[in-house]
């Protein structure tokens, strides 16, 4: 059976929450996350989140994602992408994406190789319906 363990394991290092760019919400993402916090949309919106021509993403402090605190403070509705990562569709694409991102994330399982862990990665993109 092929699964995500075999080819990650989080080790809540957090690395991936780190940095000055953050991912978009969509709809979904919005409501989760204003679900998990328990506060009206217009207080999630000024305390945590920017909004530039429509789009909404999570703020950046110090250089991390506004939630994370050694942790995610709303994993539960935390968004799409933050749930799919470091799984993304480039690592299908080339195969420096992959080792740029096993460099990153210490629970991408390269002993695999790449040619397993792509083969891995696409049945799981496909159960997911997640393209590139």
């Amino acid at each position: 059976m092929d699964t995500v363990d075999k080819i990650f394991s989080c080790t809540r290092c957090g690395y991936c929450c780190h940095g000055e760019t953050t991912v978009s919400l969509d709809d979904n993402d919005q409501k989760r996350m204003i679900e998990v916090l328990a506060e009206d949309r217009a207080v999630v919106e000024e305390k945590y989140w920017r909004i530039t021509r429509g789009i909404v993403q999570m703020k950046i402090i110090d250089g991390h994602c506004i939630f994370f605190d050694n942790g995610c403070k709303v994993h539960g509705g935390r968004p799409w992408r933050c749930a799919e990562w470091p799984l993304h569709p480039s690592i299908l694409l080339d195969e420096n994406n992959f080792y740029t991102i096993a460099d990153s994330c210490p629970g991408i399982k390269v002993d695999v190789g790449y040619q397993e862990f792509c083969r891995i990665l696409k049945l799981l993109m496909a159960k997911a319906k997640i393209s590139c």
